[in-house]
């Protein structure tokens, strides 16, 4: 005879009359999340003084603050899931983020809440929760479970009022997302000479696969980065999955001369690493020859693969073994690149780009993989990269997103190129041991940028163009000390999208950029757009090109 014996169940928390409960997710990284914990303080009163004041709803905190860990975030799945199980299903919901976030820590129980769900951030550059909230809301798509998003600076302003208002009545908010296009598979943008040349790449794409190589997958709580198999093999880019102890065996087989002459090439043309003597704090020599030697190892997985891009998870693995990927990850996606000997001492890939796919986001792999493919084939400058949508303000009159990649991009794509690149040591708070950024303002000009998400096994693709500007140095400075300052900052403007569009219908908390002249813009989004339906996505150009597609 069966004789059950499951753990007790917890009593059930339930949300009173005029009452919601309050969930703070953050970091796995204990140190981020003690660092990050008096902003969220600051919001969680600036929050309970809102609702109470103006709305008379009563907010319970549903989990503890621990005094003795330092926060009261939510830091990791298990917490989450215990919280939730917990928790009335059909009770209101708010997740109040001010920092990044580990979504997998909650998405898998909030995917599962009946009750209305409310992602709420701070719209700061600090840590930030606009960040988090973007991958969250991306995360609970790819998961099928609806949810409302809703940002501020404060808290007090009329958007924010409204929004919040309308959430406490009816369980949603409806914001405008008219700015998404969608493009019909039969659209005139094929029969026009550029869509025929995006028509020949994605059916070459299709019958030749572009294979991505990623070590390792879910990286820092993305589920939206983490895509099905079926919608990878579906658009002829399927994945090639490597192991990053396998990555840690090839570096140890690169040679110490050969990491010196790789370091040598760098700081002869003129890159510069800010040099300190605590490898615990400062940046120091023998962590960038380690970053070189990952360098060379990626080329050499990438010939013997035969891979078209290759990516990195670095957390939470490589972070407690070596020094940061970020050197390596800008080098590699650059065409002016130390020549790196294969085994049999031919050069891997001379004078081409690698892309590299930060973070192992799949959904930034397709956009960079595609663009890289489809401007190589042009004969264009070919280095794409993903961004973080860090922050933004206005800036005589103008607002100008902070796009901020945790630590490097193409040296092509920074103002004076591998000159104008300086090497910091990653923050400690996050990088334990060490290793360069490659830092510095982002080149102007004009880009076209993407995403990729999924439903499903669907595959969808957001398209969009928009000009990057070199702002005044004490701007710049500015935005630098807003954010993070290790790291390279690229100021755009987002042609027809402005700042509460993407905040509204983005579906992740990165975008993909890859420069275009002016001159080719127009033609080479039309392309793009053409490859993209031809490998069976589902496409919405965002904005201005709307307007101009099929012309």
């Amino acid at each position: 005879m069966l004789h059950l014996n499951l753990p007790a169940e917890p009593p059930l928390l339930h949300a009173g009359k005029n009452e919601v409960l309050l969930v703070t997710n953050a970091d796995l990284r204990e140190p981020a999340n003690v660092q990050c914990w008096p902003v969220q303080e600051k919001f969680e009163a600036r929050l309970h003084q809102v609702l109470t004041e103006r709305f008379g709803v009563t907010v319970r905190r549903a989990h503890p603050v621990h005094a003795e860990r330092g926060h009261g975030f939510i830091s990791s799945q298990r917490e989450g899931s215990d919280l939730f199980a917990s928790i009335d299903p059909d009770a209101p919901v708010i997740v109040l983020l001010t920092a990044w976030q580990y979504s997998h820590h909650l998405a898998p129980s909030l995917a599962r809440h009946r009750g209305p769900i409310l992602l709420l951030a701070n719209f700061d550059g600090t840590w930030p929760g606009l960040v988090g909230m973007l991958c969250m809301a991306g995360t609970l798509t790819s998961l099928g479970r609806a949810c409302s998003r809703l940002w501020s600076e404060n808290f007090d302003d009329p958007f924010f009022l409204t929004g919040l208002s309308a959430w406490l009545r009816t369980g949603q908010i409806e914001h405008d997302t008219s700015y998404l296009q969608p493009i019909r598979r039969d659209h005139a943008v094929l029969a026009t000479p550029a869509g025929a040349i995006g028509r020949q790449v994605g059916e070459y794409v299709l019958r030749h696969k572009d294979i991505i190589g990623l070590f390792d997958t879910l990286c820092m709580g993305m589920i939206n980065g983490v895509f099905p198999q079926a919608a990878l093999c579906g658009i002829g880019m399927p994945l090639e999955s490597l192991s990053q102890s396998a990555l840690l065996a090839e570096m140890a087989e690169v040679p110490p001369a050969l990491r010196e002459a790789c370091l040598t090439w760098y700081e002869a043309r003129g890159m510069r690493f800010n040099y300190g003597t605590d490898p615990a704090t400062e940046l120091v020599r023998d962590q960038v020859l380690e970053q070189c030697a990952m360098l060379i190892a990626l080329a050499r997985f990438a010939r013997r693969f035969g891979l078209s891009a290759v990516g990195v998870q670095y957390q939470q693995g490589l972070a407690r073994s070596c020094a940061a990927s970020d050197f390596a990850e800008g080098a590699i996606g650059s065409s002016e690149r130390f020549p790196i000997p294969a085994p049999d001492g031919t050069i891997i890939r001379p004078g081409k780009p690698i892309p590299c796919i930060n973070e192992v986001d799949m959904g930034s792999a397709i956009p960079q993989t595609m663009l890289w493919r489809l401007l190589d084939a042009l004969g264009l400058p070919s280095e794409t990269t993903l961004h973080d949508i860090r922050w933004g303000s206005e800036y005589q009159g103008t607002f100008y997103w902070d796009l901020e990649i945790s630590g490097a991009v193409p040296f092509e794509h920074l103002n004076g190129g591998i000159a104008g690149a300086v090497g910091y040591r990653q923050p400690p708070m996050y990088f334990p041991r060490g290793g360069a950024t490659i830092t510095g303002q982002g080149k102007t000009g004009r880009f076209v940028w993407a995403r990729a998400h999924y439903v499903g096994t669907q595959v969808f693709l957001h398209i969009g163009t928009g000009h990057a500007v070199e702002l005044p140095a004490e701007e710049f400075e500015r935005r630098r000390r807003a954010t993070t300052y290790e790291w390279p900052l690229m100021n755009v403007v987002l042609d027809g999208v402005g700042r509460d569009d993407l905040m509204a219908g983005h579906q992740s908390n990165h975008i993909t950029v890859a420069y275009v002249e002016e001159a080719q813009l127009h033609d080479v989004t039309r392309a793009f757009v053409a490859q993209a339906l031809t490998q069976n996505m589902t496409v919405c150009v965002a904005g201005e090109p709307g307007e101009w597609l099929a012309a």
